[in-house]
């Protein structure tokens, strides 16, 4: 990412994200270009496609953080992706997304990252239960439409698609925003047969 006004929202902050890099990843890609050519103006749109497993504000912590994520990788067993449909979050967020079914690797690794987190006091963004968290990838950021806009644009957006994507992941990415610049690792999982 090299957008200086998104790089200076997101200093400070850490994020643990999973990055499809091939089914995934091509249909994102191409939903977000065929989204694109029918998007107002007013919307934006994320860099590359990702699964937000958690976000952190830890500007003095970002060694210890990585730390815990890197134990939890290393415990971590692959992780199965699959598209369920595009949709949307609903005001106030107005998020066109690729919406993941609830696979119970996804499930299961969300849920162990919640129990290793809970020990530790790093300040966590956004965090909602395992029950109310939606797993996606954004796709477009609508947030300046009006809900009249948006109900218009989400409704022409969603569909199923027929197959659905799907991928398994064996790393995580964690990314940090410090002095104007993005900084990734990756972080391999140790759980699974290679």
């Amino acid at each position: 990412m090299t957008d200086p006004a998104l790089l200076e929202q997101l200093e400070g902050q850490q994020y643990l994200v999973l990055r499809p890099a091939s089914d995934i990843a091509s249909f994102w890609d191409d939903s977000r270009e065929s989204l694109r050519r029918v998007a107002p103006q007013e919307v934006s749109y994320p860099n590359t496609g990702h699964v937000t497993l958690r976000g952190f504000h830890e500007p003095h912590h970002v060694g210890a953080l990585k730390e815990v994520l890197t134990e939890w990788a290393g415990r971590q067993r692959q992780i199965d992706l699959r598209v369920e449909e595009i949709d949307g979050l609903p005001p106030p967020f107005q998020i066109i997304i690729a919406r993941l079914e609830r696979t119970s690797s996804l499930v299961d690794a969300y849920a162990d990252l919640t129990s290793l987190l809970d020990t530790t006091e790093f300040h966590r963004i956004g965090e909602l239960s395992l029950d109310e968290w939606v797993f996606h990838l954004s796709l477009i950021y609508a947030g300046r439409l009006s809900e009249a806009q948006w109900d218009a644009m989400h409704r022409t957006s969603r569909r199923s698609p027929d197959p659905q994507p799907a991928e398994v992941i064996t790393s995580a990415d964690f990314v940090w925003y410090a002095n104007g610049v993005e900084h990734v690792d990756t972080l391999e999982f140790g759980g699974y047969a290679r």
